[in-house]
């Protein structure tokens, strides 16, 4: 019972957070770190155990969902190079810098548990550096590079650590040998991401019940993660393509359906974050009475890995600019004010909690996991200073620096995308045959509405006329949906064009299905 109230109340820690954050304008992941240091500083607090094995299975299905329902195929497509500079080599680079670095000062740390440490602390989070990027006014084309990268770095690193942490258990070491391996997993678990897609498309389309379609999205994540371990496939791969298979089967008449379901795993990535870190607190706490005075010598390597992880980013980042100079259209980073921006904005968060946690705490045999104090006490250390800093300063820097965006690029943007919305309502009501089932006076009230659905998106809000509520509404209703069904598709294949905002892309699509839902 203690522990379940002790659950619960990290729970409303966290909602208190967010509410504190919004009033001290600083992101919650900040004060959700701050608060779970303090909790080891209270003599008697109860301690929580979670199995490590358990603590990927809980936290990466929902982590990993979260991520990857914001993307799409077409995103993928358009940015690949992003993301394989960002979201694969520099997770690897790092990870290879920090696992040096750690094999190097930790003499009884072997190479397997090295190279799981640097996973850990290789992959930003792109929820915590979103919740700071839009407080702070970041140039939309910096904010994309970083949404690029949040795309599949967790997804890198945790393929990293997981195969490291095997090799750790059994003995053996990390060989070229995993790489068809690796392979044949996410050949399997692509398969099995595509065949959840179905079956989740399928279910939603027998039950009725609006609350039941949107809970099977939180049932199906985790079915696709166990049934792909099991397998012995990539669990993580396999999240990752039910969600854009979930994603590119929906259909523009569902608009109520994602509606809730967005607001409905908005709050589950809340819950699972504020855990993650208040878990975290008390791992920390445990260690912290277990090794006594021993962790002040665990202090050397926390720093030398926080100037690591933010130097080699910072490098990285540079050569980028390096390469890019003289091309024409190049993606960010693009200048020293870009390298310096992306740089502080190479955010810790839930996935580095995770995995820490999930650290298993024996080997097999009975013996400690060799380094597992020393990662959670590094993971700490680097948690505060890639959040907690960059939290606090990134305003100061975006000053100084003189890189606050007005929002011009991206209303424009929303601007050029609503009218072609707008244009794809109206053409799709000239070609409906229920328009001529419709009095004069109702298709000049449709026609009118539709040459208003353009400014409707821009400003972000709703119509302001009231619905038609005479003889004839059925009809009318469906004549608006064809419109904005019609208006939907223009949006969604807007999406795969290279120079669009999938962001901007997702606010246009969002106020569409509100629009749709308001029709009823």
């Amino acid at each position: 019972m203690d522990q379940l109230a002790l659950i619960i109340g990290l729970l409303f820690a966290t909602v208190v957070a967010v509410g504190l954050g919004e009033r001290l304008r600083l992101p919650y992941p900040v004060l959700m770190l701050l608060l779970a240091v303090a909790l080891t500083f209270i003599p008697g607090f109860p301690e929580i155990h979670i199995d490590p094995e358990l603590i990927l299975p809980l936290f990466l299905p929902p982590l990993l969902y979260a991520t990857a329902q914001r993307s799409s195929w077409a995103v993928f497509r358009i940015r690949w190079r992003t993301i394989v500079l960002l979201a694969v080599a520099l997770v690897a680079v790092t990870t290879a810098v920090v696992a040096g670095a750690a094999w190097l000062m930790i003499g009884s740390i072997g190479l397997p548990a090295a190279i799981a440490l640097g996973a850990v602390m290789a992959p930003p989070d792109p929820v915590a550096v979103e919740s700071v990027a839009g407080r702070v006014r970041m140039p939309r084309r910096l904010i994309t590079v970083l949404q690029s990268e949040g795309l599949f770095n967790d997804a890198a690193a945790i393929v990293i650590f997981q195969a490291a942490v095997g090799a750790a258990l059994s003995g053996s070491e990390i060989g070229v040998g995993l790489l068809p391996q690796f392979l044949l997993g996410a050949a399997i678990a692509v398969a099995i991401g595509i065949l959840m897609g179905w079956i989740t498309m399928m279910t939603t389309h027998f039950v009725t019940s609006l609350v039941a379609r949107s809970a099977i999205t939180l049932v199906v994540p985790f079915a696709a993660y166990i049934l792909a371990e099991e397998l012995h496939a990539s669990g993580v791969v396999a999240v990752v393509v039910t969600a854009l298979e979930i994603q590119r089967r929906s259909r523009p008449q569902d608009a109520a359906e994602r509606v809730t379901r967005r607001a409905f795993w908005d709050v589950v990535e809340l819950l699972a974050t504020g855990l993650a870190f208040g878990l975290m607190g008390l791992e920390i706490r445990q260690v912290v009475v277990e090794e006594g005075t021993a962790i002040f010598g665990m202090l050397g390597l926390a720093v030398t890995v926080c100037v690591l992880v933010v130097a080699v980013r910072f490098l990285w980042m540079a050569g980028l600019a390096w390469l890019a100079r003289g091309k024409e259209d190049a993606l960010p980073p693009t200048s020293t004010k870009d390298v310096l921006i992306l740089t502080w904005c190479g955010m810790r968060g839930l996935a580095t909690l995770a995995l820490a946690l999930a650290i298993p705490v024996t080997l097999p045999d009975g013996t400690a996991f060799a380094g597992r104090h020393e990662i959670l006490v590094v993971a700490c250390a680097v948690l505060l200073a890639t959040l907690v800093l960059p939290g606090l300063t990134l305003p100061w820097l975006m000053r100084v620096l003189k890189a606050q965006d007005g929002g011009t690029e991206e209303h424009e943007a929303a601007r050029v995308l609503a009218g072609r919305a707008q244009e794809a309502a109206i053409a799709a009501l000239r070609d409906s045959e229920l328009m001529k089932d419709l009095p004069e006076e109702k298709v000049e009230a449709v026609r009118q509405r539709m040459h208003r659905l353009g400014n409707d998106l821009l400003s972000m809000a709703g119509s302001k006329h009231p619905k038609p509520r005479k003889a004839g509404r059925e009809v009318l209703v469906t004549a608006q949906t064809i419109a904005l069904n019609a208006a939907r598709q223009e949006v969604v294949a807007a999406r795969s064009e290279p120079d669009m905002d999938p962001e901007v892309v997702d606010r246009v699509l969002r106020q569409l299905d509100l629009r749709t839902i308001s029709l009823r």
